[in-house]
């Protein structure tokens, strides 16, 4: 995501270091070429006047034009003013003092509105409570039975009366079996509608006025850019959106729609969807989606999801493990699939400072780690766990069921090897107290 812009925004950085102290020229040449950039990524041309307007004010003070470290401060200045057009801090959920939580889940149809309300129930189911999912589109074909089977999913239950009956009776017959039920949140899914569509608005605004609900959340495609923050406008225009879900921000490569629209719409981004998993949903830290905007990685979200896609108990079993040089092919395998959960790895290394500002970038093969698993699971549980038996038929034998060639299973047998031997050496630095620093393991945390 934001590729694009980041890479320009780095370009003008580096040609701000490479001056060493800076004159308000050199600020303003910057200025132009940020906004040129911000304009290319569809930013919105109100946002980016004031965007850079704000920026500016702040960098040709003498606090900045006299530091030590001029670039430096300009760039302090446009991450702190780029976090505060998102929105400055995480807006978090409206939970109800009094169960249920009612969200409303309104957009465009194809916005991904029906595969977010299962995205939302799963977030929240993972945090300890009881979501129920109130099918209300009764106009697209197939909508009510799309959510049970996203409902199924991700477990969570789906209420639905079929599609002969009133969206607001429906909605108000969820609400009564969420709270016989013990639901603590209904997520309300509604039938996608076009803002100029008046009778469909007019649905939703009698859906709104029953059901009093804590959160309106307006689901926008970020790939549609400048058209998302219009619709945005208009349905804040009629209702009282609380919030808004970006999807498809992993393909969006641009970025204008998430730098624009909390601005322009004056409601914050509560969710992004970042992938096409059940699981493929943040929270929106406009902090973090600064730093990744400005190339500068954003840690705090890969760790995040690395602690809740590795299980607690198997690491501390792979420690014990690895401490006793029992670390075999099982581990490799379930560490390798451990880690492919948290998403595409090109993903994740976009998250590590300084990854986007390399200039040849490692080329990511994620069919590597297909052929790396289809040769590991044609292994007998025996030569998994000791792989010193697997002699040249075995090899055969093994690249034969996997799909690969045998210099394929050499080439994974040898790094495997060479991993054991490091692992040795490290534990035994470790017990004569001269543990290398900074020193970590293929997909290990």
């Amino acid at each position: 995501m934001f590729e694009s812009l980041s890479e320009k925004l780095q370009n003008v950085f580096n040609r701000l270091r490479g001056k060493g102290g800076l004159t308000e020229a050199d600020v303003a040449e910057a200025m132009r070429e940020v906004r040129l950039a911000l304009l290319e990524a569809d930013v919105n041309f109100r946002v980016v006047k004031e965007f850079v307007t704000r920026v500016k004010e702040r960098a040709v003070g003498q606090e900045v034009l006299e530091s030590l470290s001029p670039t430096e401060q300009v760039i302090k200045i446009v991450h702190e003013t780029l976090t505060d057009l998102l929105g400055g801090a995480e807006a978090h959920l409206n939970l109800a003092p009094r169960p249920p939580t009612v969200i409303l889940m309104v957009g465009l149809q194809g916005s991904g509105k029906t595969t977010h309300c299962g995205k939302l129930a799963l977030m929240l189911r993972k945090q300890g409570r009881r979501p129920l999912l109130a099918a209300c589109d009764i106009y697209r074909p197939a909508a009510i039975r799309q959510l049970e089977v996203v409902g199924e999913a991700v477990e969570v239950p789906v209420f639905q009366m079929g599609d002969q009956v009133d969206p607001v009776a429906i909605a108000r017959a969820a609400r009564a079996k969420a709270e016989a039920d013990g639901h603590d949140v209904l997520i309300v899914d509604t039938a996608g509608r076009l803002h100029v569509d008046d009778a469909l608005m007019a649905e939703v605004e009698r859906l709104q006025a029953e059901l009093a609900p804590h959160e309106i959340l307006l689901v926008l495609d970020a790939m549609t850019g400048q058209d998302a923050v219009n619709v945005a406008t208009q349905f804040c225009d009629r209702l009282n959106v609380s919030g808004f879900i970006l999807t498809k921000l992993d393909s969006d490569t641009r970025g204008g729609a998430a730098i624009s629209i909390r601005a322009v719409a004056g409601k914050p981004i509560k969710f992004v969807g970042v992938g096409e998993k059940p699981d493929a949903l943040d929270a929106f830290y406009p902090d973090r989606m600064a730093r990744r905007i400005l190339g500068m990685g954003d840690v705090l979200s890969l760790i995040e999801r690395a602690e809740a896609m590795f299980d607690e108990k198997k690491q501390l079993e792979l420690e014990k493990k690895l401490r006793a040089n029992r670390f075999d092919l099982e581990d490799y395998l379930d560490q390798m699939q451990q880690m492919r959960k948290m998403g595409p790895l090109e993903q994740l290394l976009e998250a590590i400072p300084g990854f986007s500002q390399m200039r040849n970038k490692p080329k990511i093969d994620e069919k590597h780690f297909v052929r790396v698993q289809a040769i590991i699971q044609s292994m007998t549980r025996e030569e998994r766990r000791d792989p010193s038996i697997i002699n040249g038929s075995r090899r055969r034998r093994i690249a034969a069921g996997s799909g690969t060639t045998v210099h394929e299973v050499n080439e994974l047998l040898g790094q495997f090897n060479q991993m054991r031997k490091l692992l040795g050496t490290i534990n035994r630095m470790e017990k004569s107290g001269k543990k290398p620093r900074g020193m970590q393991m293929p997909f290990f945390r």
